[in-house]
């Protein structure tokens, strides 16, 4: 048999002018370089990446399990989610923070909370529109926004602010025309939280401008120290001007189960639910099972994890600090944002730590241009890898 080679298309094949002009994923491109070096076989501590190192607890696994021969769930859910799980998100978030929540107008089901923050500025944002958006932020709210064809107006996240952004620097004009706004606490990749105060004046910007807030509440489960993170949604008027993004991946480990949610405005959760009829028929119902299990059963694994995350960050901290790493420590999140050495860009210091100490770490100018001088860490390690990776930082003599 004579072997088989590629054809090359009869004609050229051409992608839409969108794909040419989608941001580069940024992570894609750090994956690559960890696993190139551990494929030479280095010892490589990946802190670079978000992705949750825990197990997801038994119970939701035990709840799948069962549900999964369930004939009901074989057929096509309903286009929106079940009833079950609305219920269970309504009840975790009354009991969480208070607030009170309609189950059919005022909650969407997502595959992920990524899929609902590339999809809202789809659904809100016409071309040439403006969207605010956190710098350093997610790159994922850039690439919703591309899609749509609107415009990008910076928010910068600055230390001397708290890593808050100052609505009182934003030009008339853009804030005139921005339709949509994204707002992240506890933050990625910054690690800080905001304050009520915050929301409150997002809340009276937003009603200004007539601006759709979309709050990305991925880590609200994670604040240390004792003090709760504070959902947009327990503030007066949060519900009139936006919704809030949450997903199971970070407080219940489901990062692979792919399970988000959209809360608050009716007109705004109307629209998202509109959007997804036309991609999706919702998620697969044993799964949507272990979700609602996830939310209404025991709750001791939340908080039994967001310590693990605190004991992590002051193993992490305290070796910093040994090796003469200053850096203000984590209030939320699992992150550690950490200022970069003089003498180093952030990709500089990122590459360099890869190579001379087998360390994974992310650089800030990948979450925007204020994220320059910076790099970010996971507290994705066990307490002994985090140590390890300062100590191999801290022979590289940076710090001195």
């Amino acid at each position: 048999m004579k072997p088989t080679t590629a054809r090359t298309s009869a004609f050229p094949i051409v992608p839409a002018q969108r794909m040419q002009t989608l941001p580069v994923q940024f992570f894609a491109n750090l994956v690559k370089k960890a696993n190139a070096r551990t494929a030479e076989g280095y010892d490589v501590i990946n802190l670079g990446q978000g992705n949750p190192d825990r197990p997801t607890p038994a119970h939701i696994v035990s709840a799948l399990q069962e549900a999964a021969p369930n004939p009901l769930y074989h057929r096509y859910p309903p286009f929106s989610g079940f009833g079950f799980l609305k219920e269970a998100i309504v009840k975790r978030y009354k009991e969480d923070y208070g607030v009170t929540l309609d189950p059919e107008k005022e909650v969407a089901i997502l595959f992920g909370g990524k899929t609902g923050l590339v999809e809202i500025s789809q659904c809100f944002l016409n071309p040439g529109d403006v969207c605010l958006v956190p710098d350093p932020g997610y790159p994922d709210y850039w690439s919703g926004v591309e899609l749509a064809g609107g415009r990008m107006v910076f928010m910068p996240l600055l230390e001397s602010n708290a890593f808050l952004p100052d609505y009182s620097s934003i030009s008339p004009l853009d804030a005139e025309k921005a339709k949509l706004m994204f707002i992240n606490y506890p933050n990625n990749p910054t690690a800080a939280t905001a304050p009520a105060s915050f929301y409150e004046d997002t809340i009276r910007f937003a009603e200004k401008h007539g601006i759709v807030v979309a709050s990305d509440f991925a880590y609200g489960a994670v604040g240390f120290d004792g003090k709760r993170p504070v959902s947009f949604l327990e503030l007066p008027g949060a519900k009139e001007v936006g919704v809030e993004f949450y997903t199971l991946s970070k407080t219940y480990n489901m990062a692979g189960w792919r399970v988000g949610f959209a809360l608050g405005n009716e007109e705004v959760i109307r629209v998202i639910n509109l959007m997804q009829d036309h991609y999706y028929v919702s998620l697969f119902g044993g799964i949507q099972a272990a979700a609602a299990e996830a939310l209404t059963g025991p709750q001791d694994g939340v908080r039994e994890l967001v310590g693990v995350y605190e004991s992590r960050r002051n193993a992490l901290f305290g070796a910093l600090d040994r090796i003469g790493w200053k850096a203000t420590p984590s209030q939320g999140s699992f992150f550690a944002w950490l200022p970069v050495p003089k003498g180093y860009s952030s990709a500089e210091l990122a590459d360099k730590l890869l190579m001379e100490a087998n360390v994974v770490v992310a650089p800030g100018i990948g979450f925007g241009t204020s994220g320059e001088g910076y790099v970010r860490m996971g507290l994705l390690s066990n307490e002994d890898r985090l140590v390890e990776a300062a100590e191999r930082i801290g022979k590289l003599g940076l710090f001195r």
